[in-house]
């Protein structure tokens, strides 16, 4: 797989510390479509793409064992550099290629990852590994960028987002469109027959003006932009932070606002 093909310690480094984790909202919905297929115990799930462990970490309260799988040794690095989770382990691998015998795993899932995989070579390694009633769960966000709120100027707000993400449309990947697209071509290609989607959850928190920033920053779409010009691309993410400052009125990049992330999942079952 292409999966996360930015490698760079500073690039992991960022995701880290500024991708969502997904929210509980979604991993209940995930554990409740698993019991209902499956049903417990919960022994192993397994995080494909899994970046720097986001997902792993939500997932670790509920299953004996977590696998972390990642191409990036780089991801893989600051992943293992959080502590507090001794159930999960992290190793470099592939989505298509999976260090597992058959019928071992109960849940497959992916975060704004599974858009990196071959298609087909994932989904013949899916049918070997599952357990009978073992599960597929594939989430990410609906859209680009979060829906924000700031007093009276949330539209104004999201109006910049906007035209950031039209900066970085020409260094958006064919991959990247398809996970904007809700998987919809990959969820035609599963081949279980029991299968359903999970859309438009919306999930509100806060942020600051400083960790939207690093939320751009961490997307692919940036990271090829930067790669072709680095100064122009610190330029926009400074433009951008000073922009947000002047419409909120506020000083510090560290002033929060309302956020409103809205989610999607895939899930699938393999026959029992």
């Amino acid at each position: 797989m292409t999966y996360r093909f930015f490698e760079g310690k500073d690039h992991a480094s960022v995701y880290q510390k500024y991708r969502f984790t997904p929210p509980d909202e979604l991993k209940n919905i995930i554990l409740q479509y698993l019991d209902k297929k499956k049903g417990k115990p919960h022994v192993l799930a397994v995080d494909l793409g899994c970046g720097t462990g986001q997902n792993s970490r939500l997932l670790a309260p509920d299953f004996q064992t977590v696998v972390g799988i990642d191409i990036s040794e780089s991801q893989l690095e600051e992943a293992k550099g959080v502590p507090g989770y001794p159930n999960i382990t992290y190793r470099k691998g592939s989505a298509e290629e999976l260090p597992f015998p058959g019928g071992s795993v109960d849940l497959l899932t992916a975060a704004s990852a599974a858009h990196w995989f071959d298609q087909s070579r994932f989904l013949a390694e899916a049918c070997r590994v599952l357990k009978p009633g073992g599960c597929v769960a594939f989430l990410g966000y609906s859209c680009a960028f979060p829906r924000l709120h700031y007093q009276d100027c949330g539209e104004r707000l999201d109006h910049i987002c906007e035209e950031v993400r039209q900066v970085l449309l020409p260094y958006t990947s064919n991959q990247v469109a398809l996970a904007l697209g809700k998987l919809e071509e990959l969820y035609s290609a599963i081949p279980f027959p029991d299968k359903e989607r999970v859309e438009d959850l919306q999930v509100n928190s806060s942020t600051s003006v400083r960790n939207l920033m690093g939320f751009i920053e961490s997307l692919s779409s940036f990271q090829a932009y930067k790669k072709k010009d680095p100064q122009t691309a610190e330029i926009l993410l400074l433009h951008t932070q000073n922009r947000f400052l002047e419409e909120m009125g506020v000083m510090s990049p560290d002033m929060e606002m309302k956020q409103e992330l809205e989610y999607f999942c895939v899930l699938a079952s393999k026959p029992l």
